[in-house]
């Protein structure tokens, strides 16, 4: 089977466009950069917040009470 390059169709309805057909390999590109995008917004928020530590014994005995 030839792989033919595609350029994407878009389909409308009553005149106006509903959705794209693209190919699978493009669909997954675009997948994994919003995937990018959100990991990469998360780190954002996650920089933003003050780090709090605390002591391993704390962090242990919690642990066994539970």
């Amino acid at each position: 089977m030839k792989v033919i390059a595609r350029e994407p169709e878009v389909v409308t309805r009553n005149g106006k466009p509903v959705s794209v057909i693209i190919p699978i390999k493009d669909y997954k590109e675009l997948l994994e950069r919003a995937e990018d995008a959100e990991d990469i917004a998360w780190l954002k928020r996650a920089r933003r917040k003050k780090v709090h530590y605390r002591p391993l014994e704390d962090y242990l005995a919690k642990r066994r009470a539970k």
